[in-house]
């Protein structure tokens, strides 16, 4: 696993987490694979604790950091990161898969919209599901994707709009008589002022989190995030299972003690009300907000809700009510076979929040520590991409992914419409493969700047425009547009390597969804384009990725 430092991501205090986690023990109630407690009572989990400065992570170690890390020895609170499957039937776990999209003429339809998406949690629990033999389920191409850090130009300091945008187009590596066009967003590095941190730790503690690799991991998991609040901040913990209970209320963040032995004390067993849950940590939230300041309730759970309102509609609904509030709802989630990622990507999707899927420590440390900033603080809401092709130049084209993020065309000027929130030092990326005009695009009429029948004298392949709104603590606020041309310079035979290398993720997506329009796309190519895009990769992740598709390719 690795020990990823995004270098889009502002810098940070390295805090030397848990000192005092060589070994870790958690009682846990014994529950039954029906959630409910057992005859057999208390359980041990014993946390086994490898050297991640001399162990098989030591090569995602920073240079220099070594010395941080040994003797803190990060406590993985499970023997091995991918256990062995057990009794419980794999089926239990839910996606939503929503249908690709085909390629559209250009002609009828010159317009594509869709909401940014920063989550994560599709590629970590492809990884996790590969590493145990297990054929993914709930692909999602754009996450996979966006996963990586790309070396995309980020905005100059005190830059009046808190995002770049760069372009770039190039022969499409699956289908050579096709174009791909990548287009990047880069978020501003820089961290809002706030007042500080409002967060409500809003964690899962039923009996389906009875788990080596649920509970205990959730509780060191939010231990390192601890250790990054200081007295600026304020943490409340709400526990959730057949009924929910406040743990901790305003605790200032600087005590890190009082709140990690209140982690540690954590027991499973019984149903699981999340809805409840999630009302009662909107209230601490509401009741302890801070003006200026980042109200966020951070959700961790396996997404198996099975007591009160618990269908994504039903908690999505929920979530939209409490939105306007200015509070934030971001999801860890956790754990496997039961896994309801359809409802965990519902919830942070609504709740103007991130989704991320922790299978280690070390994930742990990435999505709460390294990537703190982009994380926890809002820099542009509701970004929406509308992208104008132009049909002198393409005749067809299809957008790769975001397949549960597309828009109407009239929703990226309706400021009412709700869309993905990016924060400090996120970037999104996303591929557009486009077919030459000419290439059996047919059809007229259209609405688009170009004009229609391939009748415009521009060269552009298409137009991209941007719109967002300054974060505004709930309080509805106008959209500003920006507009990015994408002109013939924009295409080249030798693509950077950000561009190999991201097509190559895109590339394993068409694989792993088993897309109708994968074309030629191999694992044997995706290996060697991404091996050959490393980069300097500090941190691993690149070449991680590379042997995730040896990995994958072992399950034939």
């Amino acid at each position: 696993m690795n020990l990823a430092t995004r270098r889009t991501t502002p810098t940070l205090p390295l805090m030397v987490p848990l000192a005092a986690a060589l070994t870790v023990v958690l009682a846990l109630a014994g529950c039954t694979g029906a959630g409910e407690a057992s005859d057999a009572g208390a359980e041990t989990a014993n946390l086994t604790a490898p050297d991640l400065a001399t162990g098989p992570d030591a090569a995602r170690v920073p240079e220099g950091a070594a010395e941080a890390i040994d003797g803190d020895r990060l406590v993985p609170p499970y023997p091995e990161p991918y256990p062995e499957p057990g009794p419980t039937d794999p089926a239990g776990e839910e996606y939503d898969d929503s249908p690709e999209s085909p390629f559209l003429d250009v002609a009828a339809s010159p317009l594509s919209t869709f909401s940014a998406d920063v989550d994560t949690a599709s590629y970590s629990n492809l990884r996790r599901q590969v590493n145990q033999g297990v054929t993914p389920e709930g692909v999602r191409i754009e996450e996979l994707v966006n996963y990586f850090d790309y070396d995309y130009p980020a905005p100059a300091a005190g830059a009046e709009h808190p995002f770049s945008v760069t372009t770039e187009v190039a022969p499409a590596p699956w289908n050579p008589e096709h174009r791909l066009a990548m287009v990047g967003v880069q978020a501003t590095e820089e961290l809002p002022a706030t007042e500080g941190n409002n967060v409500v730790f809003l964690l899962d503690v039923s009996g389906s989190m009875d788990e080596p690799n649920k509970l205990p991991l959730l509780a060191e998991s939010f231990a390192l995030l601890v250790e990054q609040l200081d007295e600026d901040d304020r943490v409340s913990i709400v526990t959730y299972a057949g009924d929910n209970r406040v743990v901790a209320d305003s605790v200032p963040g600087s005590e890190h003690a009082v709140l990690v032995d209140h982690l540690r004390s954590l027991r499973a067993g019984g149903s699981t009300g999340g809805a409840a849950g999630l009302a009662t940590a909107y209230e601490l939230a509401e009741k302890n907000f801070v003006e200026g300041g980042n109200n966020r309730v951070i959700l961790a759970t396996d997404g198996d809700f099975n007591v009160g309102p618990s269908s994504p509609e039903e908690l999505t609904a929920l979530i939209e009510a409490e939105r306007r509030s200015g509070v934030y709802v971001s999801v860890l989630g956790f754990g496997m076979y039961n896994l309801k990622d359809s409802t965990m990507e519902a919830i942070a999707d609504h709740g103007n929040g991130n989704y991320a899927y922790i299978d280690t420590l070390a994930e742990a440390r990435k999505v709460l520590v390294d990537e703190f900033g982009s994380t926890m603080f809002v820099v542009a809401q509701d970004l929406k991409l509308q992208v104008e092709l132009n049909p002198a130049v393409v005749g067809s084209y299809r957008l790769i992914g975001y397949d549960n993020r597309r828009l109407a065309d009239e929703d990226f000027a309706d400021d009412t419409k709700d869309a993905g929130d990016v924060g400090a030092g996120h970037s999104v990326t996303a591929f557009y493969e486009l077919v030459p005009a000419g290439g059996g695009a047919g059809g007229s009429g259209g609405d688009s700047g170009y004009g229609t029948d391939g009748d415009s004298d521009s060269g552009d392949f298409m137009t991209v425009h941007v719109r967002y709104k300054a974060p505004s603590d709930g309080v509805s606020a106008a959209s500003t547009e920006l507009t990015f041309p994408v002109g013939a310079g924009a295409f080249t035979t030798a693509p950077s390597a950000d561009f190999e290398f991201a097509s190559a993720v895109a590339e394993l997506g068409l694989v792993a969804t088993g897309s109708e329009y994968r074309a030629q796309a191999n694992l044997d190519a995706v290996r060697l384009r991404a091996a050959g895009a490393l980069g300097s990769d500090p941190y691993g992740l690149r070449a991680d990725f590379v042997d995730l598709v040896e990995a994958y390719r072992a399950l034939g």
